[in-house]
């Protein structure tokens, strides 16, 4: 019997960001959960009273939960979301952590420039408003949860496929450099040239989701 799925959305996201692959799991037999976290984008002002480590807190009691209803279970994070599947892998019962253009290296300012210009052809510039709309102190609770959790890479044991998509425009590709040489154990690391920062979107959304539905279902 496959083992549960836990599918954690990235910063200012929602569900929406990882449902595909959930959906694509569930239908390979995979009972997978996503649950709307705290740090999402629907709502502003709740996003600009909470803190860092009230999301980490959050995080832990769907951790939690898992544990004491299934035992063992497989993480999935994306974006922010992935820095929290890796600090829960090293104090829950995870099997298998998969992550998702991870945050651990903002976009260079000469990078954002260029996909800005990237953007602004293709009139696509969802996360440029976003990006003006976040509160700021939003942002600076970001920055203190990558700080804090970023070390916690190093003590990720259990096997992990790193994903990154290739333009993504939010998080930096060398994130994923990064990520795949602190950690321990058996890991893999799985390039996406044609996706942007929405991989569960993107045009290698099949080869990912086959990519993570292959690791996930060996022993």
């Amino acid at each position: 019997m496959k083992q549960p799925c836990l599918l954690f959305h990235g910063f200012t996201g929602g569900p929406f960001e990882v449902e595909p692959l959930a959906q694509y799991l569930l239908e390979r037999g995979q009972r997978c959960e996503v649950p709307r976290l705290p740090w999402h984008g629907e709502d502003f002002e709740e996003l600009k009273a909470s803190r860092w480590e009230d999301w980490v807190l959050s995080a832990e009691r769907h951790a939690e939960r898992m544990t004491m209803q299934h035992g063992s279970f497989d993480l999935v994070g994306f974006s922010m979301g992935g820095l929290l599947a890796a600090y829960l892998a090293v104090r829950y019962p995870v099997r298998r952590l998969v992550l998702l253009n991870t945050a651990v290296i903002y976009i260079s300012p000469s990078r954002l420039l260029h996909v800005i210009r990237e953007d602004w052809k293709h009139q696509d510039q969802d996360y440029l408003q976003k990006a003006k709309s976040t509160p700021l102190r939003a942002t600076w609770q970001f920055t203190r949860l990558v700080k804090h959790l970023k070390p916690e890479l190093s003590r990720v044991t259990v096997p992990t496929l790193v994903a990154q998509a290739e333009r993504d425009q939010v998080i930096h590709p060398q994130s994923a450099r990064y990520i795949y040489s602190k950690l321990g154990g058996h890991r893999e690391l799985c390039w996406y040239p044609k996706s942007k920062h929405l991989i569960c979107h993107s045009e290698d959304a099949a080869a990912l989701f086959d990519h993570v539905g292959t690791f996930l279902e060996r022993e």
